[in-house]
Order: C-alpha cells, then structure tokens, then sequence
C-alpha cells in the first residue's frame, strides 16, 4: 500500500505505523466536570467502520511526522491523507 505523504510524495505503507482511529485528536479535556467518562470513552468506545475512514498513521521510518489517512477498510485504497497538525488546528484542538 502506498501513502502519498504531503510532503514527501509517494512512500510505502512500510514505513509508517497505524495508531488507529483519527477521532484520537479529539482528546477530552482533563478540567471537564465528566472527564472520567469522557477518556473512557475516548480510550475504549470505538467505531468499527466498513467502508471509509479517517486514521491516524505515524511516519517512523522518515520524517516522524503523524497524518490523517482516509482509506477505506474494505479495498484498503487511500482517498486522502493530510497532516494530522493541520487536522489538529482545524478542529481547534492546537491552542
């Protein structure tokens, strides 16, 4: 499987590791009056996908850099990947 790196082109999937899900940016806040229950869920309610998804995959063997890939878990074929900072800032979770 080939992962177009924003920056660096075309690399093997060899290279990166899969953390998993993408929502893992979303992480709750520690102060929250429910945070107990947030980071459960946070650490243990997961979707399972068939079909389109967003993941977080980091890129070990190269520039360490973590992205956002949008591939599809039934043909594994990849549609998008971003940088998971740029994601980050996005979503308002870089402050």
């Amino acid at each position: 499987m080939i992962i177009n790196h924003p920056l660096l082109g075309p690399r093997d999937a060899a290279e990166f590791v899969y953390l998993g899900d993408a929502a893992l940016i979303d992480r709750p806040d520690p102060e929250a009056e429910n945070a107990d229950e947030q980071f459960y869920e946070y650490g243990y309610l997961r979707d399972n996908p068939a079909g389109a998804h967003q993941e977080l995959w980091y890129h070990e063997q190269g520039d360490r850099s973590w992205l956002v890939v949008t591939r599809d878990t039934l043909t594994h074929e990849i549609t998008g990947v971003k940088l998971a900072r740029d994601e980050a800032k996005k979503r308002g979770r870089n402050k």
